[in-house]
């Protein structure tokens, strides 16, 4: 029998380490998401995110321009590097907000599961929308390498190398903050690639600096320094959203479930276990086996447990389908799953 196909709201609280070294720290692992904070409800969680995204877009697009009125004044291939990968960066917050739109609406005949992979979807476009900014700034980069210019003004350059990491920062600080109070691990990603924004915007400050100490070459490689950093972005970035669409989740998130069935009361043993993503909800798929004996009711009421205890114990589960099977006097699960 099938028992418990729920929606449930609740709470978990997990620590994060604040200040530099906590930034530092997301900067090394930009994109382990599987254990993050709690999940409010859909429709909320939606409207928070396109709030979010509507934020982060402006203050991103702000920066650009500030910078790309300072790269005409100064000639700098790194400013320019670092100006289109913001404005890269400030547009990905579109398809985000395209996605959110759709995970508010209802599951339908058609859409049984709800819209909640447009998050997914959305996340194939920020990949795109990296791997072109690596490109051009690469391009620029080499360009000026085999064509020198002069870099003038290269304090402004300075200046626009600070204007840049703060926009970022401020965008990645409140992106990381909201994904994690909804659980949006599209948004935290895109949070901590602002955060590493930010980074590439102090490179573009390096760079000007050399070119003050009597290396003009340092503006054109800083350029494809920041280049790198962008394809060690795209490698993360494109990495995480092939496991989502691949239905994968970190192994700890699967043992936790399975520690949860397992010590649920009458649990004789967990036949099966699915976890999948659908946008930044968890669903999870589950047979138990349980005592050959017990009646219906009794079955039924170890079934709701330990649905109960899973969406209690996992982090950002949303629902779950458990199957029940007695267990036979061999000891072997009589399943009745086709």
């Amino acid at each position: 029998m099938n028992d418990h196909d729920h929606s449930h709201d609740h709470s978990h609280d997990h620590s994060h380490a604040g200040g530099l070294r906590g930034a530092v720290r997301e900067l090394l692992h930009p994109h382990s998401h599987d254990a993050a904070d709690s999940v409010d409800s859909a429709l909320e969680g939606s409207a928070e995110g396109i709030r979010a995204v509507k934020v982060s877009l402006v203050v991103l697009l702000l920066t650009a321009a500030v910078q790309a009125a300072l790269v005409a004044v100064t000639g700098s291939v790194a400013l320019l590097a670092d100006t289109i990968h913001n404005v890269s960066d400030a547009l990905t917050a579109l398809p985000l907000w395209v996605a959110f739109a759709l995970g508010r609406r209802r599951p339908t005949s058609r859409y049984t599961y709800g819209y909640g992979r447009a998050e997914d979807l959305a996340g194939i476009v920020v990949v795109v929308m990296i791997a072109g900014s690596a490109v051009l700034a690469g391009y620029e980069s080499v360009r000026r390498l085999l064509d020198p210019a002069p870099l003038s003004h290269p304090w402004v350059v300075v200046a626009a190398g600070l204007v840049g990491f703060v926009g970022n920062e401020l965008v990645a600080a409140y992106r990381i903050r909201v994904g994690r109070r909804i659980g949006s691990a599209a948004l935290v990603a895109d949070g901590l690639h602002a955060r590493t924004d930010g980074f590439t915007s102090l490179a573009v400050v390096l760079g000007a600096l050399g070119v003050v100490a009597g290396f003009p070459l340092a503006d054109p490689l800083v350029g494809l320094v920041i280049t790198v950093a962008i394809l060690l972005v795209l490698r993360t970035a494109a990495r995480d959203i092939l496991w989502r669409l691949m239905d994968a989740v970190d192994p700890a998130l699967t043992e936790r479930a399975a520690d949860a069935l397992r010590s649920t009361r009458g649990v004789v043993e967990v036949e099966y276990l699915r976890l999948r993503w659908v946008g930044h909800r968890v669903s999870a798929e589950a047979g138990v086996v349980v005592a050959c004996d017990l009646d219906l009711t009794a079955a039924h009421d170890i079934a709701h447990d330990a649905e109960r205890r899973l969406l209690h114990d996992v982090p950002r589960l949303d629902t779950a389908t458990l199957h029940v099977s007695p267990r036979a006097l061999d000891g072997a699960a009589q399943s009745t799953e086709r």
